[in-house]
């Protein structure tokens, strides 16, 4: 039964110092500076006033950061659970009302009640069909999707928002003649300061550095006059709570959404934990995480907040800014709301393209070159969940890309489990004497004349059963002399019936043919399996063997000593008793 960490935070607080807490505080500013375009953009595609966007930047960051378990993550609104709300919202009420914006509180509670019952229920393990490919694939398709999205404002021109990397481009290149250099200017100098402050001044705030760069650079030149957009106003009120006023009617028809947002979220944002959670090696909890999503959200939607989830911008430039714990999320917050209570007419200042060119900074560096190039190096599979999960967050939607990724993670492991290896394999003599079992090829030449030793890496079950057999049978016509047999299973943990009538109908073709079978087990929920399926029966409880050596040892008491007295390889210690026993 899962038991809910109260108090996730007894984990790291340990790490907490005043080094900690600086470098925290500052990444908490510098994500409290970016949140703001960032947070009034998305409650647009959502469908609601501007101040919700920050709202829930506020709250779900501290109550994710609190019961969670990523270390670096930070939660808030999201591109693509927006635009999911305003799908699933829109056709019930007018987006912008006041019937909407109950609604989609409602909605964000019962996202948290669904999240938090997943993560009672243990279905984080969901995490495990999403492989490293496709965190990989995902993390470089979301910075590629990011940094798309703020060339419209680096380069000062109005593109709708919304659809794919490609449909967006094609969106701003309508726009081409319509370039403010201005803004191209300010972008370009806020993105360089970034680069350079960060190659060469590691230690020093280099974000909040080149937004004040880039603002002080608009100011100096007037850029409002000169047509580069800002910031602009933003509400100077905090969160209160709010019961969402909706009939009871409602939640039925809520629902179905309501769950097909909070699986879009916890796939966001165990996606996200995970990604992070690898960079920095460290653990991460996809049951507590779903927990503190569910949470975040169900009280969020009590107090003016939409549903959120992990976010990708946010936790990059999180873990670019040199955050250590999840206190910074907690001081983004904080300091969010100081922005919105006392300097709010200060931020009003700073200028889109500004922005636009730190976000496209942090966007790049969430793409791990060198992970990428790894994987396209290494196995075919591996390959094709890549470049499958990467053209599908590109070409469709981020969040489908996930769905892309799992699926096509299950192709390959069911494909892999359906073909295991059955290498043959003999005790070759290491340097200090000893013999270990080795590979050794499926040429006659190469083997002992009188056994076959296989071993079978893999399950036997009913999807295997026929790559298997098709397997044996060519060991059998290549190596037709062999005719006593040795199977071992140390890789198998488990047997089906289908598996099991393979293995009954080898064991009579190898007797069939004049020979023996053996089997080499020792793993007890396998060898119980072998008995109830009636494998032993067959095989007889005297030929199943714990080790190959011994195996072997009982095996060459059937060989044929004619066969024997003119070998020469020297393959087992036996061989040297079989040649005596024929003089």
């Amino acid at each position: 039964m899962f038991h809910i960490n109260l108090f996730p935070a007894r984990q790291w607080l340990y790490k907490v110092n005043a080094q900690s807490l600086q470098s925290d505080a500052f990444a908490g500013f510098t994500n409290a500076a970016i949140v703001l375009p960032q947070g009034v953009a998305f409650a647009t595609i959502a469908g609601l006033p501007p101040e919700y966007g920050l709202y829930t930047a506020m709250i779900t960051a501290i109550i994710a950061a609190t019961f969670g378990s990523s270390m670096i993550m930070i939660s808030g609104p999201t591109t693509a659970i927006s635009a999911v709300l305003f799908a699933t919202l829109s056709d019930v009420a007018v987006p912008g009302t006041s019937r909407y914006v109950e609604l989609a509180l409602m909605v964000t509670v019962m996202v948290g009640i669904f999240q938090i019952a997943g993560g009672i229920g243990r279905l984080g393990g969901i995490v495990s069909f999403v492989s490293h490919s496709v965190m990989t694939a995902f993390t470089a398709a979301a910075a590629l999707l990011i940094m798309v999205s703020q060339l419209a404002g680096a380069l000062g021109v109005n593109v709708d928002q919304g659809g794919n990397v490609i449909e967006r481009i094609l969106r701003l290149s309508e726009h081409f003649i319509e370039i403010n250099l201005i803004a191209v200017i300010i972008s370009l100098v806020t993105l360089t300061s970034a680069v350079l402050l960060a190659k060469f001044f590691p230690r020093i705030p280099g974000f909040l550095i080149a937004l004040i760069i880039g603002s002080g650079l608009a100011y100096y030149i007037d850029a409002p006059s000169l047509g580069v957009d800002m910031v602009g106003g933003i509400p100077n009120q905090l969160p209160s709570l709010h019961i969402p006023d909706v009939a009871f009617t409602d939640i039925g028809a809520l629902a179905p959404g309501a769950a097909a947002i909070a699986l879009v979220g916890l796939l966001e944002a165990i996606s996200i934990g995970r990604a992070f959670a690898v960079r920095r090696k460290e653990e991460f909890d996809a049951n507590q995480e779903m927990v503190g999503q569910g949470l975040s959200n169900a009280v969020g939607g009590l107090f003016q907040c939409y549903a959120g989830s992990g976010s990708f911008t946010r936790s990059g430039v999180n873990f670019t800014a040199g955050a250590v714990t999840p206190i910074s999320g907690i001081f983004a917050s904080f300091f969010l709301a100081l922005i919105l209570l006392f300097i709010g007419s200060w931020v009003a200042h700073i200028p889109v393209p500004a922005m636009s060119g730190l976000i496209l900074f942090v966007a790049w560096k969430l793409i791990d070159i060198k992970e990428l190039r790894h994987i396209l190096g290494t196995r075919c599979a591996e390959t094709v969940i890549l470049c499958l999960t990467l053209a599908a967050g590109l070409l469709i939607e981020l969040d489908f890309a996930i769905y892309v990724g799992v699926i096509a993670s299950l192709c390959v492991f069911i494909y892999d489990s359906a073909t295991p290896q059955i290498p043959i394999i003999a005790p070759i003599q290491q340097g200090n004497g000893q013999r270990k079992f080795r590979d050794v090829g499926t040429l006659a030449s190469d083997l002992c004349p009188q056994v076959l030793i296989m071993r079978l890496d893999g399950p036997l079950f009913f999807g295997s059963v026929e790559h298997v057999e098709k397997r044996l049978k060519k060991i059998y016509s290549q190596n037709r002399r062999q005719k006593h047999w040795v199977l071992a299973l140390k890789a198998v943990g488990k047997i089906d019936l289908a598996g099991a009538d393979l293995l009954i109908k080898t064991i009579r073709d190898v007797k069939d043919r004049g020979g023996s079978f053996r089997i080499v087990a020792h793993f007890e929920p396998l060898i119980k399996s072998l008995d109830r399926l009636h494998v032993l029966d067959e095989l007889g409880k005297e030929m199943l063997y714990s080790s190959k050596f011994e195996a072997i040892n009982a095996a060459t008491k059937d060989f044929d000593n004619h066969v024997c007295k003119g070998c020469l390889r020297e393959m087992f210690v036996e061989c040297d008793r079989l040649r005596d026993a024929t003089e």
